[in-house]
């Protein structure tokens, strides 16, 4: 037993080493997707991944789709995908992704760059979408670029597209290095690699098992959360030119009623979305003045009931609004003129037909309800205090104006409240003296 105990000690001290088997960790992965134009939100997002790679000695692998930032440092969300100790591997995929300004940069920047079969790369500029010149030129970004290829030990590349340029054509330009149709397939083909980091080269071990005999890989994949996926959609000037108007027709619409319903609440929801997008992408305040003018204008040519004048310079106004807008902004991410066409007729047959009819519409029953003042009904439902009322073969709305009236009860119409009729309990009528019997 004294020969044995050594023994035993020194087995256990050489498992508490690094390196020996019994204290490897199963290599991990997290695969972050990247999707959309870069906001502050996606930016966020994409440094907490590197951050996280970091923290927890996974290597990251970023699922990349996207055509630059949007009023964001490009220059710097690179740098810090160059400057991770972790490897970062940057694939564009699935088809037909594409990465252009940023994202292309990004292919730069990482330790790894993988494009799948079917997707687009470059061009370089613009770097940021919302047209603002960038604090570098593109001189001095392909100069950065070419740097923090060299540092990974990764072929220099050929040449910066300055169009848009197929997979295969990026792969022989040495901006990628690896084709891949999936993250499977990506994970399969660069296990084994030897890549650069900050913090010297890492070999990858990137396999998903397949037997029990091979060695596990864990594989965890993030995106946006629910809060954050809704902010990013309405960061883009599609998404709030569709939320100014519909929200503002909404409101429009509760203009024409005589209470706030749900599309009031609907609106209100859709313009503070709206806000938060005009805080992150630049707008013109020309362009937004003239199209919320167009729509003051055309509401109120709604309120005056009648189709002229205002509507025709209402209409003017909106369309030149929406075209000036987000005049600013790259092409890619600018309002489809589609889309202006289709919302200008529209807004044309809504505003002024559509609200207009509903104003009419409801100034004829409202000179109806007020004709039934002092007409006796019946109440067909319970009034606590609304409920149906049946008042001269017709059914409407009731308000009760002195508590609770049962169903089946003669009700007498007091007044009209917008669209309600203020209804009262008719009191029993009181039974006449008893006739005698006839012979």
């Amino acid at each position: 037993m004294r020969r044995v105990a050594p023994f035993l000690l020194f087995s256990a001290l050489l498992c508490l080493l690094p390196g020996t088997a019994g204290a490897q960790e199963t290599p991990s992965l997290l695969v972050a997707k990247v999707d959309g134009s870069i906001d502050r939100t996606l930016a966020s997002y994409l440094v907490g991944s590197v951050e996280e790679a970091e923290r927890t000695g996974a290597t990251l692998v970023l699922q990349l789709d996207s055509a630059g930032t949007l009023d964001q440092d490009a220059v710097a969300l690179a740098e810090r995908i160059h400057d991770a100790s972790v490897p970062v591997i940057v694939w564009v995929g699935p088809a037909p992704a594409k990465a252009a300004g940023a994202g292309l940069l990004f292919l730069y920047a990482a330790s790894l760059g993988a494009v799948a079969p079917g997707a687009g790369v470059g061009p370089l500029e613009p770097l940021d979408l919302s047209g603002d010149e960038p604090p570098v030129s593109e001189r001095e970004v392909e100069a950065l670029a070419t740097g923090w290829v060299q540092d990974r030990g990764r072929e220099t590349p050929l040449a910066f597209p300055n169009r848009p340029v197929p997979a295969r054509a990026a792969l022989d330009g040495n901006i990628a290095s690896v084709a891949a149709v999936s993250i499977t397939d990506l994970l399969a083909k660069v296990d084994g690699r030897t890549v650069g980091t900050a913090d010297g080269p890492v070999t990858l071990q990137t396999k998903i098992a397949t037997s029990a005999a091979e060695q596990r890989v864990t594989v965890r994949f993030t995106d946006l959360g629910p809060f954050d996926r809704v902010l990013h959609a309405a960061a883009s000037p599609t998404w709030i030119y569709v939320l100014l108007v519909l929200g503002l027709a909404a409101l429009a619409f509760e203009a024409t009623q005589p209470g706030f319903g749900f599309a009031g609440f609907a609106g209100v929801g859709m313009l503070a979305l709206a806000t938060y997008g005009l805080t992150v992408v630049p707008f013109s305040p020309l362009g937004l003045g003239l199209l919320l003018g167009g729509i003051a204008l055309l509401t109120l040519d709604v309120r005056l009931r009648r189709l002229g004048p205002l509507t025709a310079a209402g209409m003017l106004a909106f369309v030149a609004g929406s075209v000036l807008i987000f005049g600013g902004v790259a092409d890619a991410i600018d309002v489809s003129p589609w889309l202006i066409g289709s919302f200008s007729v529209a807004a044309l047959l809504y505003w002024g037909f559509g609200l207009t009819v509903a104003m009419q519409s409801r100034d004829r029953l409202t000179s109806t309800q007020r004709g039934l003042v002092g007409l006796v009904g019946e109440a067909r439902g319970e009034l606590k205090p609304d409920g149906p009322v049946f008042v001269k073969g017709a059914l409407w709305r009731g308000r009760s104006s002195d508590g609770p009236i049962p169903a089946g009860s003669r009700i007498r119409v007091r007044g009209v409240d917008g669209l309600i009729l203020k209804v009262e309990q008719e009191p029993p009528a009181t039974p006449g003296p008893d006739l005698p019997n006839e012979a």
